[in-house]
């Protein structure tokens, strides 16, 4: 059987065996919005858990908008021009709105980015600004949560008189799903912050997992901080295979997040009836497939369904490369797994980025990785501590004869945005 993986703007094609072929693993089909525009200008006025968008604004002066940097496909051009109407139809003053690109620890989203990312309408008649997590005097000391991180949010955001996130309920492979109090943290947080968030004790944590919420240190850390910095409203999308729009929920930051997270839950977990021997995925195309930073999302979305001793092949563009420099840095450090996991357990050693080597490792603890790419040269994906192959039919074959002629095999084509879960009875 012929099965299409995405990659980059495009699809790769594989030819599985069907003697091999376990399943393929899609997300299961929700109509799309039928008029996507008009869902969200009901859903501006008609919120969930709080006053519609115009009555919050009024008697405010300002107004900080966060919105996801260029990781995640939203659907800004869509989403902004309304909500941003109705901020100056109550009073605000358009000088006195910045919409702010919640970029993490990721670089800045700058010119033609900003175009793709946000429409030509809000970027040429609004004040776009990028989070800086390393420049600390441009964040706000909020305290410290519970578990003994510090809260030090952008500046911008803390002092708006209202606060607005707008984002995409997808898996998420340490916080469990993507959106809500994500978009500010670790959206806009402060680089220190990190040592805790996302430190190896919360990374190792069992519960820091796709698809967990209950337990999870990472979401409840970021639950903590969202309800102390504060957040008035909240625009959610949920998205199918072809980045169409499947719902809207705007309202209660929380409240909005856990409806959409429902409706995420029923279409992305797909059963498979035991562990593969072989799986083939993908980041699920541009953006993700970017650097083999985001794409390392593809492989741990998969790991609820590799048999130990498997092998997992990843298609991935890596137009931009390994990641930033640090995070490159990073496997020049260590030779072998066992190495980097006493690193980043000392007590002394914290790098930025480390948390995604480390949901590397988690996958290389059971299955071999093997990479197709033609954006980064097969030198620079050893170093990465992973296979380089020439396609991903050369992959397959090669894994084939490696794990014999009776190995099952799944296909995952949207590794980060589906999540295969062993169950027996789907026999």
């Amino acid at each position: 059987m012929k099965v299409d993986v995405r990659y980059s703007k495009m699809h790769l094609e594989v030819e599985v065996p069907d003697e091999n072929l376990m399943a393929v693993c899609r997300l299961k089909p929700v109509p799309p919005l039928d008029d996507p525009k008009s869902a969200v200008e009901i859903a501006l006025d008609n919120p969930i858990g709080t006053q519609p968008l115009r009555e919050l604004a009024k008697g405010k002066e300002s107004a900080c908008v966060v919105v996801c940097d260029k990781t995640r496909p939203v659907p800004n051009s869509l989403i902004l021009p309304p909500l941003l109407r109705r901020l100056e139809e109550a009073g605000i003053k358009r000088e006195k709105i910045t919409v702010l690109i919640a970029t993490g620890t990721h670089r800045p989203n700058l010119g033609d980015e900003l175009v793709e990312m946000l429409g030509e309408f809000v970027v040429d008649n609004y004040r776009i600004e990028n989070h800086i997590a390393t420049d600390i005097e441009s964040h706000a000391d909020l305290g410290w949560t519970s578990t003994g991180m510090p809260i030090l949010l952008d500046r911008r955001y803390v002092k708006a008189d209202l606060k607005i996130v707008v984002g995409l309920i997808e898996p998420h492979l340490m916080a469990g799903y993507s959106g809500g109090r994500k978009v500010v943290c670790p959206g806009i947080i402060a680089m220190p912050c990190m040592k805790i968030f996302h430190g190896a004790e919360f990374m190792g944590h069992p519960n820091s997992v796709t698809g967990v919420l209950e337990g999870n240190p990472v979401h409840l850390t970021a639950m903590e901080v969202a309800n102390k910095a504060g957040c008035d409203f909240a625009v959610h999308v949920t998205l199918d295979e072809q980045r169409r729009i499947t719902g809207v929920f705007a309202g209660n930051v929380h409240e909005t997040f856990f409806a959409g997270v429902q409706l995420v839950d029923k279409v992305a977990k797909v059963p498979v009836p035991e562990p593969a021997d072989i799986v083939i995925t993908s980041s699920a195309g541009y953006p993700l497939d970017t650097t083999f930073y985001q794409a390392i999302k593809g492989l741990v979305g998969v790991m609820p369904i590799l048999k130990r001793g498997s092998t997992v092949i990843l298609a991935a563009s890596l137009a931009e490369g390994l990641g930033l420099p640090r995070f490159r840095e990073i496997y020049t450090e260590f030779q072998n797994w066992d190495e980097f996991k006493r690193l980043i357990y000392s007590p002394d050693y914290f790098r930025e980025d480390q948390w995604m080597v480390q949901e590397q490792m988690k996958v290389a603890e059971i299955a071999d990785i093997w990479v197709y790419s033609d954006g980064v040269s097969p030198e620079e994906l050893e170093l990465a501590k992973v296979k380089p192959l020439g396609s991903l039919q050369e992959g397959l074959e090669q894994a084939l004869k490696k794990h014999g002629s009776k190995a099952k095999v799944v296909v995952v084509p949207e590794g980060p945005y589906v999540m295969p879960v062993v169950n027996h009875s789907a026999n």
